[in-house]
């Protein structure tokens, strides 16, 4: 099938590479005009045949906000605007209002993969009408992990970055345990090889997973952390999962304290941000600082 694509950033250009491996043609737009295909949102419209599908893949809040209403004045009655970016589920909510106004479909969809999901696929979690979802399927086959697993039609539109900001809300936790118990073990005396006892809980362990396949080679890289300073960043997701949780009445304290340890990390050079901040680098290639 065919697929508009707007934004072809480290995620966007790796996932419009996936679909056209899977034998998808992919129209891309984007900002930087090495990377796009066609130079302005009005060219991909018109080289798209009818019904479309364009899918948005730009930062969250202003970006997609204007893209999304730039969309609605382009497209037609029957088409449909996939948002594949971090948006807040609230977002979701009026954007699928704004278009369904126009007679255009609405799918949101949260993406996580991040710079492995070219190779490895991307897990899935969109929301929106069964009829819509169904059209765009194809591209959620080509871009999903193979096997039974990695995508799901969470629910209504705005379930998918619901449930994407749950799962990045766990993230936070699962990243702040490893943090914590690798800085207590750099901190005793008696304990001399911590980067391979984290090596050694990559099997026959309960805390086996892929964040600690990826600290182990963070470590492998810098065995102490020593190059990078204690900072990691916030997305906004860890935020917006607290604030639903206080909205839904829903204990989150190991979210939570991830979520502060982060703040915290702003204000003093936290050896626990070190493998925060290594770990976001190894998955997502996030930014790091260097001392």
């Amino acid at each position: 099938m065919e697929l508009g694509l707007i934004g072809l950033g480290k995620m966007g250009g790796n996932m419009r590479e996936r679909i056209r491996r899977a034998g998808h043609t992919v129209i891309g737009y984007d900002r930087n005009p090495d990377l796009a295909d066609v130079s302005s949102l009005q060219e991909l419209v018109t080289k798209l045949q009818g019904p479309r599908v364009v899918w948005v893949m730009v930062p969250a809040g202003a970006p997609t906000q204007a893209t999304v209403e730039e969309l609605a004045e382009l497209l037609s009655p029957g088409d449909i605007v996939v948002d594949g970016g971090n948006s807040r589920w609230t977002d979701d909510e009026k954007h699928a209002e704004l278009l369904a106004a126009k007679g255009i479909g609405f799918v949101d969809c949260g993406v996580s993969g991040g710079v492995w999901g070219l190779q490895n696929g991307y897990a899935l979690m969109y929301g929106g009408e069964a009829a819509d979802i169904a059209r765009v399927q194809p591209i959620f086959d080509a871009l999903k992990p193979e096997g039974e697993f990695g995508a799901v039609h969470a629910g209504k539109a705005g379930a998918g970055h619901f449930a994407k900001m749950v799962h990045n809300g766990i993230e936070y936790a699962m990243m702040q345990a490893y943090a914590e118990g690798w800085e207590l073990l750099e901190a005793v005396d008696s304990v001399t090889d911590v980067r391979e006892i984290f090596r050694s809980w990559k099997e026959g362990t309960v805390i086996r997973s892929w964040l600690l396949d990826l600290a182990v080679d963070a470590l492998d890289k810098d065995e102490h952390l020593g190059k990078l300073k204690g900072y990691a960043a916030d997305s906004g997701e860890g935020r917006w999962t607290v604030e639903a949780a206080i909205d839904h009445a829903v204990p989150l304290p190991a979210i939570t304290a991830s979520l502060f340890a982060r703040f915290a990390s702003r204000q003093d050079d936290s050896p626990q941000m070190k493998m925060i901040a290594a770990l976001r680098n190894e998955f997502g290639g996030h930014a790091v600082e260097s001392k």
